[in-house]
């Protein structure tokens, strides 16, 4: 998922990929521990994933204090 799609979506959307993504992270690595994984890079990749949609929350969040205390 490019950074590009991330940023379109709203906060709900993003939210809920946030939680799959966390799920799938969380069933990966119970997978990796059972047995091997057909693919050992899907853990990067969703690290990847939780880590853009964290910061891109988080830069929101920073933007709409900024907004707020120059209204105030």
């Amino acid at each position: 998922m490019k950074i590009k799609e991330l940023r379109d979506m709203s906060g709900d959307q993003l939210a809920a990929t946030l939680q799959s993504a966390k799920e799938t992270l969380f069933d990966l690595r119970i997978k990796s521990h059972m047995e091997r994984l057909d693919s050992p890079s899907e853990l990067k990749k969703n690290k990847k994933i939780i880590a853009r949609i964290l910061t891109i929350l988080q830069q929101r969040a920073k933007s709409s204090d900024n907004k707020e205390q120059t209204k105030g």
